[in-house]
């Protein structure tokens, strides 16, 4: 386990419910005949591929299972690849899958094969024989599917695509009865946990590891728990405690964790406030694009998520809006434990159209019916399904508390009604339905993109959230890695870039404040490819404001005496 802890992508892919038993396919991969560095996208320097990138991708990895895992059963799982994947092992199909951005997995137990020694006795075990693994990949681009801000020809605010796998592949050994699938739902005094075994069992356990040292223990028959716990300490980003959980059903023991905090809205003298835990809070935020200079969609290592994580704490903000991107589950598993809240995006499929999207909506045409926008079945089907999935894989992170459905247009359509499906999906976070523009009748925030100028702020009932603004460009030189600068405002120098940002705040977000302005989404964390408005370069080498006096202007949106009606 120390060599898993200290070698790049080999840490536990899923730190919501961890075995001891599993194997990383970090070696031995091929993709069409050359080597690859795995779990990098092909596109990426880190990948060290050589070979062409067409729209079918042949990978293929020969692995011996532990001699350890005979008996119970063999979960192969894939954390995502991009667009439509066909699994093969040992010469049989297992399975297909469709969509980039989420995990899947099959059950490979009656595919493994075994040898028999020559001169077996009784304490001669049977072995595995090595296993071969083919995933064929097909990444045509297709906006069927959800791609993001992937493009074929990239440039301004469309970047480099990644195609095939681009997560961690591995195996996991489990009992013939096995913990499924958990949903944990916090409160302020209680977690209710739901857990779902493969086949019935008598009974199911979970142990809470308490603050004060003891271990809560609850038994249920039906996997259904609602437990208080005692002297409950809450999850902020200032204190991100979390509490640590076991749960055993038959053989099985998985172990996971939980934090106690709840997310919504509240009025409070007249104005609708966000709270968490009940106490209203500003939504100081930066918009996060998950990109990065060698790996594209991955940092080199793991810690890469989490220095963006604290350097963007350092500079006093409270959230990431995580950007049309579904992370690792490694990059939410860092945020709850350092304490960063999370507004995560639903992945784009369906059309974009510059003038429709960008265009007219910059200069003031922001109503539109998107009843009939994204018409065709299958790109509404798709993107239906999608959502689905994303809320399912990452419910049980404590750090998301909003969810974005649609950005600026980009393949919306019936926004209701794919609110009140989020909604029935989870209750437990907020949703900004149509960030940016084209807002139909429901969401729980009033939000707006402003870019190119300063705005005078007219909340409403609904809290006013600003998802998206500034955006303003500065060149580090030796630090440029696009062809064409791209941003909003230029600036010579640091000096001046951290000015236009705190004249942006001053003037139009916190006036508006004690009015109901809820939160502010600056555009962006790092640069990405040519675009060039980040707080650090592409390289995260340099930081491009004055970090003191960005700290100095998080003290004023976090002061209470902004909510003078409190």
């Amino acid at each position: 386990m120390s060599d898993r802890k200290n070698t790049p992508w080999m840490t536990h892919p899923r730190p919501q419910m961890k075995r001891e038993e599993y194997l990383i396919l970090q070696d031995g991969w091929e993709l069409n005949s050359r080597p690859i560095r795995m779990p990098f996208p092909p596109q990426s320097a880190l990948s060290g591929y050589k070979g062409e990138i067409g729209d079918e991708l042949s990978y293929t990895c020969r692995f011996r299972i532990p001699d350890t895992w005979k008996g119970g059963r063999v979960l192969l799982h894939f954390g995502a690849v991009d667009q439509i994947a066909d699994v093969c092992l040992n010469g049989k199909k297992i399975g297909h899958h469709e969509g980039g951005y989420l995990p899947f997995t099959f059950d490979v137990t009656e595919i493994l094969v075994f040898e028999e020694s020559a001169e077996r006795t009784k304490d001669v075990l049977e072995q595995f024989k090595d296993c071969y693994l083919e995933l064929t990949a097909r990444d045509e681009l297709s906006k069927d599917y959800p791609y993001g801000k992937q493009c074929k020809n990239p440039h301004g605010m469309w970047y480099t695509p990644v195609s095939g796998i681009w997560q961690q592949v591995w195996l996991e050994h489990v009992p013939d009865v096995y913990i499924e699938k958990m949903t944990i739902t916090p409160a302020l005094d209680r977690v209710q946990v739901k857990v779902v075994c493969n086949k019935p069992t008598e009974s199911i356990k979970v142990n809470v590891a308490l603050s004060d040292g003891n271990i809560l223990t609850a038994v249920s028959a039906d996997g259904n728990f609602d437990i208080e716990i005692p002297d409950a300490h809450l999850w902020t980003p200032e204190d991100p405690y979390l509490y640590d959980m076991t749960v055993t059903a038959g053989e099985d023991c998985v172990q996971s964790y939980f934090a106690l905090r709840t997310i919504d809205i509240c009025e409070r003298d007249g104005v609708n406030r966000v709270c968490l835990n009940g106490e209203p809070v500003f939504l100081h935020g930066v918009l996060d694009q998950g990109y990065f200079k060698n790996g594209i969609f991955l940092p080199e290592t793991e810690a890469g998520y989490e220095k963006d994580i604290r350097s963007m704490k350092e500079l006093g903000f409270n959230l990431l809006r995580k950007h049309i991107k579904v992370e690792p589950e490694c990059f939410y598993y860092t945020c709850d434990r350092l304490g960063m809240l999370v507004m995560q995006d639903m992945v784009n499929n369906g059309s974009y159209s510059f003038v429709r999207d960008t265009a007219l909506p910059t200069v003031g045409f922001k109503k539109r019916s998107d009843l009939r926008l994204n018409h065709p079945k299958k790109v509404r089907d798709v993107f239906r399904r999608h959502t689905c999935g994303t809320i399912e894989h990452l419910y049980n992170h404590p750090c998301i508390v909003a969810y974005t459905i649609f950005n600026e247009g980009w393949g919306q359509f019936c926004a209701d009604e794919m609110y009140d499906m989020v909604k029935s999906l989870d209750g437990t976070r907020l949703v900004d339905a149509t960030s940016g523009w084209f807002a139909q009748k429901k969401s729980d925030f009033d939000s707006e993109h402003i870019y190119f100028r300063l705005k005078k702020l007219r909340p409403k009932k609904r809290p006013l959230f600003i998802s998206e603004c500034g955006g303003y460009q500065y060149m580090v030189k030796g630090h440029f890695f696009g062809e064409k600068e791209y941003g909003y405002g230029a600036c010579k120098d640091g000096d001046e870039l951290t000015g236009r940002i705190e004249e942006m705040y001053e003037k139009m977000i916190l006036p508006y404040i004690e009015d109901g302005v809820c939160g502010c989404i600056y555009t962006q964390l790092s640069d990405v490819e040519g675009e060039i408005n980040g707080m650090y370069t592409y390289d995260r080498q340099i930081c491009k404001v004055d970090k003191k006096r960005m700290q100095k202007l998080a003290e004023k949106l976090g002061n209470k005496k902004f909510f003078k009606k409190i």
